[in-house]
């Protein structure tokens, strides 16, 4: 009985610790500064702002740092 728990919780623990580490990027804007930079929460200040188109959400770095050469107001600094 207590092997077939503990297996459980093992099991249990495999899944979450992995989603609980997945991380999210995000493109902002400071408006005062007018600098763009890649966070990894979604900011909840209203000094900044999510530029990505459509609010997207990125899964790596590489992949927000390709898509913030795109961005309008963030090539235009």
């Amino acid at each position: 009985m207590k092997a077939s728990t503990l297996l459980a919780g093992l099991i249990v623990v495999g899944y979450v610790v992995p989603a609980a580490a997945q991380t999210t990027y995000y493109i902002v804007r400071n408006p005062t500064t007018r600098h763009c930079e890649i966070v990894d929460q979604r900011p909840v200040s209203r000094t900044e702002t999510v530029v990505s188109p459509d609010g997207v959400v990125y899964k790596t770095h590489v992949e927000a740092e390709n898509a913030m050469r795109t961005v309008k107001v963030c090539r235009d600094e």
